[in-house]
């Protein structure tokens, strides 16, 4: 992929945001998207508080312009579980494709992927794409959907070349 694509990297972790864990799944992904090409100009760690969460999707969306925002953690059934409210509150529109792709793919491994509420989406010019908390299932999930990034950020950035010449 072109280095002309930014990225940035929100780990939603309770433990994490109080500096009780290492940040393996967020250092997981900022590695896989540098490795194919990204460059990661930002990244930070908040608890799993629905308006934080949502506060920085928008900052990065809204101020910062960045192409591509992935977030990792907080896509479970507990109750601190709040990234995917937090998207409902933010994205103009779902990309649900990926979401059930990174779901399809996990269900080969474990039946508890059925139970994931990881979303993607768009807001303004920024693809968001929500990945589980763990570090294996944060690198499964984003490589489900790492080959179809240029394309996507391509196209939300206004190529205009039809989908059948790419």
């Amino acid at each position: 992929m072109n280095r002309r694509f930014k990225a940035a990297v929100l780990t939603i972790s309770d433990k994490g945001a109080r500096g009780m864990r290492h940040d393996e799944s967020g250092e997981t992904v900022c590695r896989m998207l540098e490795d194919h090409g990204l460059e990661v100009v930002r990244r930070e760690i908040v608890p799993d508080d629905q308006q934080r969460i949502a506060h920085v999707l928008m900052a990065w969306a809204d101020t910062e312009a960045i192409p591509l925002i992935v977030t990792s953690g907080g896509t479970g059934l507990s109750p601190a579980d709040v990234t995917p409210q937090a998207m409902g509150q933010v994205i103009d529109y779902p990309v649900p494709g990926m979401a059930e792709a990174m779901r399809a793919e996990s269900l080969k491994k474990t039946p508890h992927a059925m139970i994931s509420r990881a979303m993607a989406g768009v807001r303004k010019g920024s693809l968001i794409i929500n990945l589980p908390g763990s570090p294996r299932g944060a690198a499964e999930n984003l490589s489900v959907v790492l080959p179809a990034l240029e394309h996507a950020l391509s196209k939300l950035g206004g190529d205009p070349t039809d989908c059948a010449a790419c």
